[in-house]
């Protein structure tokens, strides 16, 4: 059966995504928080958080639970998800358009290796990469953070 013809100037409905929306939105929000961090200043400062005023939380260290969770969360996606994933954040990066999200996607399941969870962790700016990717097909993070930011 035919597809119905869409009308003249009618925005085309997004590309499927096979990752959720609120998966997407929950890997900017933790990227947003590593993203925060700041180099490491004492790398073991030996003193009581209450002392410091916890100003080491605002640091990078090997044990930094954002970023273990934020690994865990990528590495826990399937394999198309994580596609996606890094799909969205190089369709924000290099801010083309939707139309040319299939290619991207293409060129990002020709890439896809183990290590998209510290190719990702490595990108400055991950968190508005993707969130710019996702805007790009038309959705957004807006019904995700209400009730949870």
């Amino acid at each position: 059966m035919p597809r119905p013809a869409r009308e003249a100037g009618a925005t085309p409905p997004p590309p499927d995504l096979t990752i959720p929306v609120e998966k997407v939105c929950f890997i900017i929000v933790k990227a947003r928080e590593f993203d925060a961090k700041d180099a490491t200043t004492e790398p073991d400062p030996a003193s009581n958080p209450s002392d410091d005023k916890g100003v080491a939380v605002l640091e990078e260290h090997a044990d930094d639970p954002v970023a273990e969770e934020l690994v865990s969360s990528i590495e826990a996606l399937s394999e198309d998800e994580q596609i996606d994933l890094v799909a969205l954040a190089w369709l924000g990066r290099d801010g083309t358009g939707a139309d040319d999200w299939p290619e991207t996607r293409r060129e990002a399941a020709r890439a896809h290796n183990n290590r998209t969870a510290s190719y990702l962790l490595g990108m400055p700016m991950l968190a508005d990469f993707v969130e710019e990717g996702l805007s790009m097909l038309g959705r957004s993070c807006e019904e995700f953070e209400i009730g949870r930011l």
